[in-house]
């Protein structure tokens, strides 16, 4: 089977997964816009916002990204990789997604577990930028 497909299939497979644990709708990367926060979701990542050192990140990349082929896995760990010796601020939003911003770099991305994962957008960078400040 093409790798393509091996890794479609998997993630099919993780998506089914996760709307069976957690009974709720998969969230597909167009549907996650920081441009569209709502009150309810700022306040969960300015309320859960802090810096996260690379063996924290690398823990939790264990912890949420379990095998080996998954196809999300070596995205999450190549972005530490490239940005290493960088500070990371991780926060989460009240339905989940999970947000990593490497200020230094100005590069971010956010991922849902067992769904999908995405960079952050212009807003989404400024976003994360004003809630590290205080200025939002």
């Amino acid at each position: 089977m093409p790798p393509a497909v091996t890794a479609d299939l998997y993630l099919v497979h993780c998506l089914t997964n996760h709307i069976q644990q957690k009974k709720a709708e998969p969230m597909p990367f167009e549907k996650f816009d920081l441009e569209s926060l709502d009150k309810e979701r700022r306040k969960a990542i300015a309320k859960s916002i802090r810096t996260i050192n690379v063996e924290e990140l690398k823990k939790l990349g264990e912890e949420i990204f379990r095998y080996a082929d998954d196809p999300w896995r070596e995205t999450f760990f190549r972005f530490i990789a490239e940005n290493a010796g960088a500070t990371f601020h991780h926060a989460a939003t009240s339905d989940g997604v999970n947000i990593l911003y490497c200020r230094d770099q100005d590069k971010g991305m956010w991922f849902l577990p067992g769904s999908g994962m995405g960079p952050l957008q212009a807003r989404g960078r400024q976003i994360m930028k004003e809630m590290i400040t205080g200025t939002h």
